[in-house]
């Protein structure tokens, strides 16, 4: 199927040696294919098809983006004597043309230059025709015009366009449009090269090309300089027709030579076309001259006989040059009555450009010489093309009239229904109302949406893209400057006009009003002092019942008291040319302006740009000025210090600029790839993130601020190290060359010298041959295996290295004569993290040779953790590469033949020391942490003191996000701590939860993570920060004692439930339990609070329950209220289930389950996630002693060989429950009851307001995953802290991640309510899905995680409710979870829907748990990516809305129609 622009394509291709396609801005690669439009894809499919033009060579094909200012590449091409075409499809015509206007001056006034400019023009949305108000702005150029309309004509006039460019040397701008009307219904007629080469001339070739290279002079050059001008107007009457001197006028002869080649192309093709025609009767006095599309329908009306009122029409195809005679020669001398007609649907000016030229033409009387017409210039606006002859009459009955109107409009005038005049905020003066928040690309919402936040009603955005032109927010600055400086203007106005009235004597004005509008004098720049004045005056001008017309002049203005928040919001394309885009015209205007430039290039793709176009760094340019304000912000980053640059931005007296990175290569990218890129560029210092603020410099304080925190850090070290060096030179002057000059010099050459002798001395004491042994290893298999090999080679006698790959120098590789590398599989056939440089060298180099090198590959890998066909390419596929080229080894004693070392029979190996071993070395947990935080050479502590510090709440991570790209930088990982606080109960007070708020910004990442066993996690906590965060976590009377480690960690209970008296009891008790089994070392105490003892309570160095090697594995208890199973009983090592009388009133004791346990390992059947077992029924005085005395059995019983088998479930399932039992009663000294009856009814949170205790409330809200955080347009954590600030209750974090308001008063309820509201703390319109899901945090802190899961989840529940709310099950309540590894911290396996990651984006499915938690699920699929995930769960949920029973659950539901079995136990997960 062909189109207008398919035909242009096709033509520039056939005739040009280099065609340019100017795509639209920030076009991401990974997207190209599908967001190009119809003439760049004919493009590039002729030139990958290797296609010929007419002169039997291919043409070259060339795609530039339009923010890489595309015309300065045209000029070169054309002066070296390329016939050159540029193509700008329709997506690209709105953004370039008006930049292109010096480049095209340029090009069409300095020599012979051939070109054609394609440019397709975009129909305007409001209107039924196209808008050629950017084409009409090319029209003093010195270019020439010339319009088609539809594809025959496209293909015809396309052809014309550069016949006529080769024979004139004159560059022609041929504007075209799809007239939809037209194209679809004609059958068109292509070119053929016969017809092409003879309208494209050889001869003219070589004339065009001689003339090109000759120094002609420029008034000798065809028609240079007055081609195009419309300005010159012909007077002299010797100058028509010839003169005294024969000389023509060029414009007329240039028409001449478009009419000959008119004329030749209707004797090749048939088809006539004229540069200007007319239509209808020679004795009509009324007369259209129009230009574009809309003439076709014209033309109908007038040749169909359906007018009511004779007229004619001049169609004009050839607008530049412009002939008054040869307009003339045309027109009925009987004309009274003319409309122009055009097609310029946005009003800038009173009047329209060909309107101008007519009136001009007609005040020249040397062609008319009659009365004068009356002249009315006109433009579409929305119409009905069947009505259009009665529009038109109806225009002219208007011009008969006595006071006829010159500005009209064919239709509904869309202008002024979309309103000249707004207000401010989201309704913009220039574009109606506009919401830019729904007409901004999704992915750039965050940014509007804070904009929208923190100025609200005063919010003016001056270059809102209209719902018609949807796209990025890329309209000129000089457009938005133009609009504000108006708005500034109309301000200042209306301050004089105040100024005036307050000053005026002989206006009487009440006291109050004028006290108000002097105070609103003096402090109408402030933004929220004159908003208060400005309403105080407001109030007092509606109480004057006749105001003085001054007055009422300024009460119409009331808007314009409140001072606006004025906003430019712009893209990285402002930043090619900072001169020519208007960014300069803003910064030095001094004005009260704020810029918002968004900056959407990814961190990968930042090398791929063009060299030669590169950005310019708009920050560093905006500073030099000295008094402007700039800040760099990435919201992905730190959304606090985007607020904080915002509010300076817009209070700053003068121009503001925000920089704005949000990274994403397409829209469908989701804001995980926006984190990680955001990530990448801030670590790196890519994107450095600080805000200059001249103003502080006026009050003596520093003016630049550095908020990107690693950079930060960086600089720090860097100035400490010159600092020491500085001292020491001051101290020891002799010392002052050494250090200055050491990296230059002999320091350097001596260390060179003596790490080789030393080097040659170890060669020449070893007597076997050196081996180097190279291992890629995450899970520390790989490396063990290379470790154990290098013991091998060393017991034998042989010289053996042993490094990661990616610690090894590549370009030494050659040298070595034995090589052995031991590699294991990461996600989906991958590389691990400390291979993947080498890999990536080693699988492109073409330079390195193993001719001579003897080398062996171990690849480690489980064939059964891909079980379908199609993935078993995943297995052991690094070794395999690896070893691509080589026959394989046989193991170790092949190995050791094979480089030539006997076998010297057993090795005797070290024995592996054990986490037992570490622990009981540790002396109490001390271990070597205290020295390994005071040292600055690294963000980490080492491996064996990180096992220790779990044992104190801390977990060394680093971010995964960075990793590869800090490791191609030679930097170490990006090292950071998550610090876990202990919560007994999930209860903590307003004043810690603000202290927890507080400690989150100074020294964590910034947002709070509420975990599934209701305690705190912060995240990003750097080594140098831990101990001042562990002391003032201590110092609110919380710790992180015990928080992880092989103890018993955070006591769980309800935190909502529904039997209210006996919460307190069930709290206290699970204080009491936690406060009993807490390790009692003084080690904790020593390390992070310098021995201060917390709360009284002293501790000293024993550990009488635990022993110095503690448990074997990390240790669970959790309290249930029935019928609420929230806390997941069955799922922990140790449950109490409160038992109370038959009217729930008194507490009578615990029913006790033990066993239970959630993580496992994949493909190993061995491991499985086991629900607890019921032990008997204990009584409240019992309940501590019982959980003791079952820990301590488990601390003597429990497998300390391997710690996959370690944990309680795996002790009972070995000696049965029974055993254990008994060894618990004989432990206690009596026997445990039978376990009594009750009921769980769910194991979900109760949302909403629920009353409690005593009158008291408590109010459940909903927070994603447990992540509290300030969002765009979601303010969660300053919400909770301004509720914390006034709240006298309690803070419960709940098992599903959530937050409950709790102990409010009735009276306190109302005031609690508005923050909820204000904050949206109150929202719970959510599916039942999404109040049921729950995910752990995996990527990408967790070192375990092998798929995301926080990050990831909410995504996918949105697809999934996309279903459910077509199925109709939008509020049913399905449990749903999602861990990023087996091990299960979301308590995956007793969801009705369970993700379990597996691999990068890829997981295994488990369906069929227990609503209230009382059934483990079972496997249904595995290694499933998104679009299979949702492809099999959309037929079981319609299958379930039409078949479910009345009140059966889903897991239920999946088991009896068989999709999956029931789990009956543990041992029986796997089968």
């Amino acid at each position: 199927m062909t189109s207008p622009e398919f035909a242009a394509a096709s033509v520039a291709y056939a005739v040009s040696n280099l065609v340019y396609v100017i795509e639209p801005n920030n076009l991401k690669s990974s997207v190209f294919k599908h967001s190009i439009g119809v003439a760049t894809d004919t493009l590039i499919k002729y030139k990958e098809q290797a296609k010929k033009n007419v002169f039997n060579e291919e043409t070259e094909v060339e795609i530039i983006h339009a923010n890489a200012d595309p015309f300065s590449n045209l000029y070169a091409s054309i002066v070296k004597g390329s016939l050159v075409s540029v193509v700008i499809p329709l997506n690209t015509s709105k953004t370039i043309l008006i930049q292109a206007i010096p480049h095209l001056y340029k090009i069409a006034n300095n020599r012979s230059t051939s070109t054609v400019i394609h440019v397709a023009v975009d129909r305007s949305h409001d209107n039924n025709v196209e808008d050629y108000t950017d084409v009409m702005a090319l029209r003093q150029t010195g270019c020439v015009l010339l319009h088609s309309s539809g594809t025959q004509e496209t293909w015809d006039l396309s052809l014309i366009a550069h016949a006529l460019s080769i024979k004139t040397g004159v560059p022609v701008i041929h504007f075209f449009d799809r007239d939809d009307n037209n194209s679809s219904k004609e059958k068109n007629n292509y070119l053929g090269n016969d017809v092409i080469k003879k309208l494209i001339e050889e001869a003219d070739i070589i004339k065009y090309k001689e003339t090109l290279a000759s120094t002609i002079k420029q008034n000798e050059r065809y028609f240079r300089s007055i081609v195009l001008s419309s300005d010159e107007h012909i007077t002299d009457e010797s100058k028509i027709n010839g003169g005294s001197n024969g000389i023509e006028n060029p414009k007329d002869s240039f028409l001449l030579t478009v009419d000959k080649i008119f004329v030749q192309f209707k004797k090749e093709t048939g088809r006539s076309y004229k540069a200007i025609e007319f239509i209808g009767d020679n004795k009509s006095d009324s007369l259209i001259i129009t230009i574009g599309s809309g003439s076709k329908h014209i033309k109908k009306h007038i040749q169909g006989g359906k007018i009511l009122q004779p007229f004619s029409m001049v169609n004009i195809r050839v607008y530049r040059p412009w002939s008054e005679k040869y307009l003339f020669d045309l027109l009925p001398k009987k004309i009274n009555k003319i409309i122009v007609l055009e097609q310029v649907v946005a009003r800038t000016t009173k009047w329209t450009p060909m309107y101008l030229d007519i009136v001009a033409a007609f005040q020249n009387h040397l062609y008319w010489t009659n009365k004068l017409p009356i002249i009315a210039s006109c433009q579409y606006g929305s119409f009905i093309v069947e009505s259009i002859g009665l529009e038109i009459t109806t225009l002219f009955q208007n011009l008969s009239s006595s006071e006829p109107r010159r500005n009209l409009v064919i239709g509904h005038d869309t202008q002024k229904e979309n309103g000249i005049n707004g207000v401010n905020g989201i309704t913009n003066d220039i574009n109606g109302k506009i919401d830019p928040i729904d007409n901004a690309p999704t992915l750039e919402k965050p940014y509007l949406k804070m904009l929208l936040e923190v100025f609200k009603d005063r919010l003016f955005i001056a270059n809102v893209t209209s719902k018609s032109n949807v796209g990025h927010l890329e309209s000129t600055p000089e457009f938005g400057f133009g609009v504000l400086l108006a708005k500034l203007q109309k301000r200042d106005e209306f301050a004089n006009a105040v100024t005036k009235i307050v000053k005026n004597t002989s206006v009487s004005l009440p006291e109050p009003l004028l006290k108000a509008l002097s105070q609103w004098l003096l402090y109408k720049d402030d933004s929220e002092q004159s908003k208060n004045f400005g309403n105080t005056a407001i109030e007092y001008l509606n109480k004057i019942k006749k105001p003085n017309p001054s007055l009422t002049i300024i009460n119409n203005q009331q808007n314009l008291f409140a001072k606006p928040a004025n906003w430019l919001i712009g893209s990285d394309s402002w930043a090619y040319d900072i001169g020519a885009s208007g960014v300069h015209h803003v910064i030095s205007s001094g004005k009260d302006i704020n810029i918002l430039i968004i900056d959407s290039q990814p961190y990968t793709t930042r090398t791929a740009a063009d060299p030669e176009k590169r950005k310019k760094d708009i920050g560093l340019y905006a500073m030099n000025y000295g008094d402007i304000y700039v800040a760099s912000v990435a919201i992905y980053s730190s959304y606090t210090q985007v607020l904080h640059a915002l509010m300076e931005a817009e209070k700053y007296k003068g121009p503001s600029i925000v920089l704005a990175y949000l990274p994403y290569y397409s829209e469908e990218d989701t804001t995980i790839t926006v984190l990680k890129e955001t990530k990448l560029a801030v670590d790196t210092g890519y994107w450095p993130l600080y805000r200059w603020n001249p103003a502080l410099e006026k009050e003596g304080k520093e003016p630049f601020t550095l908020d990107s925190e690693r950079i930060k850090s960086e600089l720090q070290s860097f100035l400490d190290r010159e600092n020491q060096l500085s001292q020491l030179i001051n101290t020891r002057p002799e010392l002052s060359e050494t250090l200055t000059n050491s990296l230059e010099s002999e320091v350097k050459l001596r260390q060179k010298s003596l790490a080789k002798s030393a080097y040659e001395k170890l060669l020449g004491g070893l007597s076997g041959p050196p081996l180097l042994i190279l291992f890629g290893s995450d899970n520390g298999n790989a490396e063990g295996l290379a470790k154990r090999l290098q013991k091998g080679a060393k017991a034998r006698g042989v010289n053996a290295r042993c490094m990661a790959m990616d610690d090894y120098p590549i370009e030494e590789i050659i040298t070595e004569k034995n090589i052995v590398f031991s590699v294991c599989t990461a996600g989906q056939g991958e590389f691990p993290q400390n291979a993947r440089e080498f890999w990536k060298t080693i699988s492109s180099t073409t330079e390195i040779s193993f001719s001579d090198t003897q080398f062996a590959v171990f690849g480690l890998g489980d064939s059964k953790y891909w079980p379908r066909e199609e993935d078993i390419i995943y297995y052991n596929k690094p070794g395999k590469e690896l070893f691509a080229r080589l026959e394989l080894l046989a193991w170790e004693p092949e190995l050791w033949k094979a480089l030539g070392v006997e076998l010297l029979g057993t090795v005797v190996e070290e024995r592996k020391k054990t986490d037992d071993d570490m622990k009981d070395e540790s002396n109490f947990l001390r271990g070597t942490i205290a020295e390994g935080l005071e040292d600055t050479s690294t963000g980490a502590l080492c491996e064996r003191d990180t096992k220790l510090t779990k044992f104190h709440g801390i977990y060394q991570q680093d971010d995964r996000d960075l990793r590869d790209e800090r490791k191609a930088q030679k930097l170490e990982k990006a090292y950071s701590f998550m610090v876990r606080v202990r919560v007994p109960g999930g209860v903590s007070t307003p004043k810690q939860w603000l202290a927890m708020d507080e400690i989150s910004d100074k020294h964590a990442n910034g947002s709070l993570k509420m975990t599934t066993r209701q305690a705190y996690q912060l995240h990003g906590v750097l080594k140098r920060n831990l101990r001042t965060t562990i002391r003032e976590i201590n110092k609110c009377l919380l710790d992180t004692l015990a928080a992880c480690g092989d103890v018993n960690r955070n006591v769980m209970c309800n935190p909502n439930p529904y039997i209210s008296e006996i919460h307190s009891q069930v709290f206290e008790f699970s204080k009491k339990l936690s406060a009993h089994l807490s390790p009692q070392t003084s080690a904790y105490h020593e390390i992070w609070l310098e021995d201060k003892i917390v709360a009284g309570q002293a501790v000293q160095d024993v550990e009488p329950l635990y022993g110095p090697t503690y448990l074997p594995r990390k240790f669970k208890i959790a309290i249930a209220t029935p019928p609420s199973n929230d806390v997941d009983v069955y799922a922990h090592d140790l449950g109490f289930i409160a038992i109370t009388d038959d009217h729930n009133k008194k507490l009578l004791g615990y029913n006790v389950t033990v066993g239970g346990g959630m993580g496992m390992t994949h493909n190993n059947k061995k491991t499985y996630p086991r629900l607890a077992d019921s032990l008997g029924f204990c009584k409240l005085d019992q309940a501590v002693d019982v959980a003791e005395k079952v820990m301590l059995v488990q601390r003597d019983f429990g497998d300390r060989t391997n710690r996959k088998h370690a944990r309680l479930k795996y002790t009972i399932d070995d000696r049965s429950i029974d055993w254990f039992r008994s060894e618990v009663e004989s432990r206690l000294g009596y026997k445990l009851e039978k376990s009594r009856e009750f009921q769980f009814k769910d194991n979900s949170d109760r949302f909403g307001w629920t009353k409690g205790l005593n009158d008291k409330w408590h109010f459940c809200m909903y927070i994603e995953n447990g992540r509290v955080k300030d969002f765009p347009g979601l303010p969660f954590k300053t919400g909770l802290r301004e509720i914390a600030k006034i709240h006298k209750g309690d803070f419960r974090l709940t098992p599903n991640q959530h937050l409950v308001i709790s102990n409010v008063p009735e009276k306190e309820k109302p005031k609690i309510e508005e923050l909820l509201k204000k904050y949206k703390l109150d929202n719970l319109q959510f599916t039942g899905l999404r109040l049921n899901s729950m995910a752990c945090v995996a990527l990408p802190t967790c070192g375990l995680a092998m798929a995301e899961s926080e990050r990831y989840l909410p995504l996918l529940v949105s697809k999934l409710e996309s279903i459910i709310e077509e199925v109709g099950l939008k509020n049913d309540a399905i449990t749903i979870r999602m861990t990023g590894c087996p091990n299960g911290c979301a308590r995956p396996y007793v969801a009705e829907i369970a993700f379990v990651g597996k691999a990068m984006g890829t997981y295994n499915v488990y369906l069929g748990g227990g609503f209230h938690g009382q059934r483990l699920n079972k496997l249904y699929k595995d290694n499933l990516k998104e679009d299979e995930i949702l492809k099999e769960l959309k037929p079981i949920l319609a299958r379930y809305a039409k078949e479910k029973l009345d009140g059966e659950r889903f897991g239920d539901f999946v088991i009896r129609t068989g999709y999956v079995k029931a789990t009956t136990c543990g041992k029986d997960f796997h089968s």
